[in-house]
């Protein structure tokens, strides 16, 4: 009889354990160190599109208990134009925005004008040109597009024609957030249910890691794999 007839059959544990390994260590990682976000719809417009998918640090801010908001270490502070992940305030769902409120700050918003701490905050023209492919479809709409200085982070914003959100006005508590989308007049943030406490934020994002076109056939976008984030 040779060894090979001799030899004991695999246990499922020794065929499998390999992989299994690797799925729990998988699994692991994007519970706890990171993991990437769909964006769902267009309230960070021009920045974030529909049908990207972010890659979200979660040890950006705090090291927490895995599905818990329960923080073993702080890493850093979320600064003034951070782009987030975080568990709405208002209904539990997870939403993707950008920070233009720290603890501490005076926020306010009126007709497209920003200003922090009693500061307004600057807006340049964004050429056309210099904006994705992916979404030039604004200019159909008469949208407008700007560079919104705001401090610690230039970035895009999206404004209509007409503002459509309320003026509103912030003194951000300790521990809190104002969370405000990119696409100002089309977003539900923070200035419909209020600021955002730091154990409801999952983790921060600066690079989109692909990204599919959902209204044509859910094509690749080439151009927005691996883009940084403003």
């Amino acid at each position: 009889m040779s060894k090979s007839e001799a030899a004991e059959p695999k246990t499922f544990w020794q065929e499998w354990s390999g992989f299994i390994i690797f799925i729990i260590a998988m699994f692991a990682f994007r519970i706890a160190i990171a993991d990437w976000n769909h964006v769902p719809s267009g309230s960070m417009r021009p920045t974030l599109i529909e049908g990207d998918r972010i890659w979200l640090n979660k040890l950006a801010y705090d090291i927490k208990v895995p599905y818990t908001n329960i923080v073993l270490k702080k890493m850093s502070d979320p600064q003034r134009g951070d782009i987030i992940v975080f568990t709405s305030p208002k209904n539990r769902t997870r939403l993707v925005k950008r920070i233009v409120g720290i603890p501490g700050d005076e926020i306010s918003y009126s007709r497209h004008q920003l200003k922090v701490n009693g500061q307004v905050v600057q807006y340049e023209p964004l050429p056309f040109e210099e904006v994705d492919k992916s979404v030039q479809a604004e200019r159909a709409k008469q949208f407008k597009l700007y560079i919104e200085k705001l401090p610690g982070r230039d970035h895009p914003v999206l404004h209509a024609p007409v503002p459509r959100t309320p003026p509103v006005s912030f003194v951000v508590p300790e521990g809190e957030y104002v969370a405000f989308g990119d696409n100002r007049d089309q977003s539900d943030d923070s200035r419909f249910w209020g600021t955002v406490p730091r154990e409801l934020i999952i983790g921060r994002t600066r690079s989109v890691v692909m990204s599919f076109n959902r209204d044509n056939y859910y094509l690749p976008r080439a151009s927005r794999f691996f883009k940084s984030l403003p």
